[in-house]
């Protein structure tokens, strides 16, 4: 009889291995990529429920309920029938899946490719790596504002893309982490305040705000603790301009990470931000007596503070794991 409970649960040494993996190969790209999975099947549900007329909240709800009921227990089985065969490649599987669905490594390759290009002074290459980051016009962007662009990026999805992951790992095994890749993906496919979407994606922005919530605060802190002991970087400015300018960005969550990453470097990150030909913004983030972020020190400065965050973050994670084990024992 296979422990389902126990090959579900978080593992301190599948998680480590899992990250080292994501750092050294970056995302695997295949067909089934659990994402993808989940993506394909959201447009699949999608379709059928503004074909029935559930295109408003009651839809936004059922979708995220169909997701759910679709695939875990599709994990589950998987597991199972793994596990039936083969503690080993039940365990190597388990690894595979928290791998797939953790993205720091990818996001410091994404980040890099920005950089490399600005270096070789490629600023339509530079631009182009930059759309594959961010929803934004990339034609007025110089090579400072692209770096900027980057460093904003890594700081944002230092959270939703790699601590998050983490945390609900830590809370809920494979489930935990499955299900927060759920509600990422719906917030990042329906969760627009567009008139099609408003009322249908609801529910996957308004769940992906609560998952995001503590970890968003959690990446802020170890941003500044890292920054307190590293050379180059200033806690105090993390902490100060963390809870002084969190609030200024759009979403309760995201701007956590930004304002501690800006305090941190000392350096002004944002500014002018066009979409569509319309500037949407001009709001710069970080201490109004620092420069704007522009160098490549900055840059790599800035990649540091995230991988080292990280894995301060995977650090803590499985050493809670690992002293949760050993107080059950």
């Amino acid at each position: 009889m296979i422990d389902l409970a126990h090959a579900l649960a978080p593992d301190p040494a599948a998680l480590v291995v899992a990250v080292a993996i994501d750092l050294v190969v970056g995302d695997p790209v295949y067909r089934a990529h659990p994402v993808r999975l989940i993506g394909r099947t959201l447009h699949w549900f999608e379709r059928r429920l503004r074909a029935a007329g559930l295109d408003g909240y009651s839809g936004g709800v059922l979708l995220f309920i169909l997701l759910t009921g679709l695939w875990l227990p599709t994990l589950a089985g998987l597991i199972v029938l793994i596990q039936a065969m083969s503690t080993t490649a039940g365990w190597l599987v388990h690894v595979f899946v928290v791998y797939s669905l953790l993205a720091l490594g990818d996001l410091l390759h994404h980040v890099w490719k920005i950089e490399s290009a600005v270096r070789r002074d490629n600023i339509d290459e530079a631009r182009q790596a930059v759309s594959a980051l961010v929803r934004r016009d990339t034609d007025r962007m110089d090579g400072p504002a692209c770096r900027r662009a980057g460093v904003e990026s890594l700081s944002e999805n230092l959270t939703d893309g790699f601590v998050s992951p983490v945390f609900w790992y830590v809370l809920g095994g494979l489930p935990g982490i499955v299900l927060f890749k759920i509600v990422s993906t719906m917030d990042s496919m329906v969760g627009y305040k567009t008139p099609e979407y408003l009322r249908f994606g609801w529910c996957g922005a308004r769940l992906d705000d609560a998952m995001n919530y503590l970890p968003a605060r959690l990446t802020w802190f170890l941003i500044v603790c890292v920054a307190a002991v590293a050379p180059g970087l200033s806690g105090r400015k993390g902490w100060r301009v963390g809870l002084g300018q969190h609030a200024v960005l759009l979403g309760p969550n995201s701007g956590w990470s930004e304002a501690g990453m800006a305090g941190a470097l000392a350096r002004r990150i944002v500014g002018p931000i066009w979409l569509k030909g319309v500037l949407v913004t001009d709001l710069w983030v970080g201490d109004p007596n620092d420069p704007p972020l522009s160098t490549n020190s900055d840059v790599m400065k800035a990649m540091a503070l995230t991988l080292t965050t990280g894995l301060l973050a995977v650090a803590l994670a499985a050493a809670a794991l690992t002293t949760f084990a050993s107080a059950l024992a």
